[in-house]
């Protein structure tokens, strides 16, 4: 059949027409800017970033080694960096809150021992880590300037902890191995997560979920799962997040075996996902398949355009509702959405240099002064709206940058292993990254996905994997982590 397939005249079209659209993309002059990163090391070590980071490591040595600390923790535990950072990363949506700000602040000191107690460790050098120290300390400014400091305290610096903890995780994967097992720990929990989820759809008391549900308009919808994460909308961004990277495994999978176990990790996702009857979800889940696809072949782009074709025909009616729904002010959830970045909107008239400050206290104290028809809300229900109220322009600005920075070094490290054809692994992962980011930027439009910490710390992890990603092809193997089986 396949053979069939490529003796075909459109499949010898398809692949004639897009190789010479990826000769003509190659040859442009923006995108040859975009994708060379050299020289990268050298210009952070001669920058004040690396200047900054060397006089710390110094002196975090010189502590260690006046109060002996290097003798007292050899051999500790503690220095197994891997294991501390892995644990919040993974179990981040199974845990409350501060129970994931106490792993996160062990990993955090566990790194700070690692290079305490090796003068000659380094820091390993990602162009998105000085946009994340950045946005820190942006953050800690519009925490300590904030309309309610007390209010804003905790929020702004569980943001600042949860961002530089993505430094932490880059500099504490070091070999393919570890790769490959926090990515396949990660789709193992986003599995349970899921599976949670499904439960919850058959099993749970519809009434449960009445609050998320336009009753008037959707009738056929009797519930949306939430697992462990409170929200569907919630539970959405997570598997925005985690959903690519099952598909990766699948795709990278050495056996049958496990090629069945990801294909079944990922059904589980997807259909989760269908539960949530989270629009902004769906349209995210469409989009980063769209960009997953087509990084890995542009001739999937008629595919996905057929199947897209295709599930119109054979999604559930409600299904359909549901989702051509988007943008209409009948909607009461859309139309909730809209008068609240009216307001939000009016409101940053006055406050958009220095914003109001994190957290919902801040946002409460100044949002109602403001509101369209009275419309309460937590938050804008626009992650880009949000962060212009809680750090200013500048937040917004260097969030961007930091995003710009993201995807040009994850493009460009897969750029390389495209040309070069090898390391197929590092490529299909490369492609899950970027592919989840942009799913969840697309959702963050109507919502402010951030609201829920364990979720932003999932983001701040997977921002983290590009990094790590990008120098996967130099890293050394490892140590084994499971038989042929």
């Amino acid at each position: 059949m396949q053979k069939i397939i490529e003796a075909s005249v459109l499949f010898r079209w398809l692949t004639a027409f897009f190789g010479w659209i990826s000769v003509k993309w190659h040859q442009s002059r923006i995108v040859t800017w975009f994708l060379r990163l050299s020289g990268s090391q050298d210009i952070y070590d001669n920058s004040i970033y690396g200047k900054t980071g060397r006089s710390l490591h110094k002196s975090l040595c010189f502590v260690f080694e006046k109060l002996h600390l290097d003798k007292l923790f050899k051999g500790s535990i503690f220095k197994q960096v891997f294991f501390w950072c892995l644990i919040p990363a993974a179990l981040a949506p199974l845990l409350p809150t501060m129970a994931v700000l106490c792993l996160v602040i062990v990993g955090i000191f566990s790194i700070a021992v690692r290079f305490g107690s090796d003068s000659e460790q380094k820091l390993f050098y990602s162009p998105v880590n000085k946009y994340i120290v950045l946005f820190a300390v942006i953050y800690l400014i519009a925490t300590l300037t904030s309309v309610s400091v007390s209010g804003s305290i905790f929020n702004g610096l569980l943001t600042i902890v949860f961002a530089l903890f993505a430094v932490v995780l880059t500099n504490a994967v070091t070999s393919k191995r570890q790769v490959d097992l926090m990515i396949g720990l990660f789709v193992l929990v986003g599995t349970a997560v899921s599976l949670y989820g499904i439960y919850q759809y058959f099993f749970y008391d519809p009434a449960s979920a009445g609050a998320w549900i336009d009753n008037d308009m959707f009738s056929d919808i009797t519930n949306r799962v939430y697992s462990t994460l409170g929200n569907p909308n919630v539970l959405a961004e997570y598997l925005l997040l985690i959903t690519p990277f099952a598909a990766a495994c699948m795709l990278t999978a050495k056996t049958g075996l496990r090629k069945l176990l990801f294909l079944l990790c990922l059904g589980a996702m997807l259909l989760c996902m269908l539960f949530t009857s989270s629009r902004g979800g769906w349209l995210g889940l469409i989009i980063a398949a769209a960009i997953f696809l087509i990084m890995l072949d542009a001739r999937f782009l008629l595919l996905g355009i057929v199947a897209l074709v295709l599930l119109y025909f054979t999604m559930p009616p409600w299904v359909i509702q549901r989702f051509t729904s988007i943008g209409s002010m009948s909607d009461s959830s859309t139309s909730y959405r809209v008068y609240i970045w009216m307001g939000t909107i009016a409101m940053l008239k006055e406050y958009w240099l220095s914003g109001i400050g994190p957290g919902t206290a801040a946002f409460n104290l100044i949002y109602p002064a403001y509101s369209y028809n009275t419309i309460a809300a937590p938050h804008a229900h626009n992650l880009f709206l949000q962060l212009v109220c809680d750090a200013g322009i500048m937040g917004l600005v260097i969030f961007l940058l930091l995003l710009f920075s993201f995807f040009r070094t994850t493009l460009s490290a897969f750029s390389q292993c495209a040309r070069k054809g090898s390391d197929r692994t590092t490529r299909i992962y490369l492609a899950a990254a970027v592919s989840a980011v942009v799913g969840f930027m697309a959702q963050s439009m109507t919502d402010y996905s951030f609201y829920n910490n364990c979720v932003a710390l999932f983001f701040w992890v997977v921002i983290a994997l590009g990094s790590i990603l990008a120098r996967r092809q130099k890293m050394e193997e490892g140590y084994r982590l499971w038989s042929k089986y």
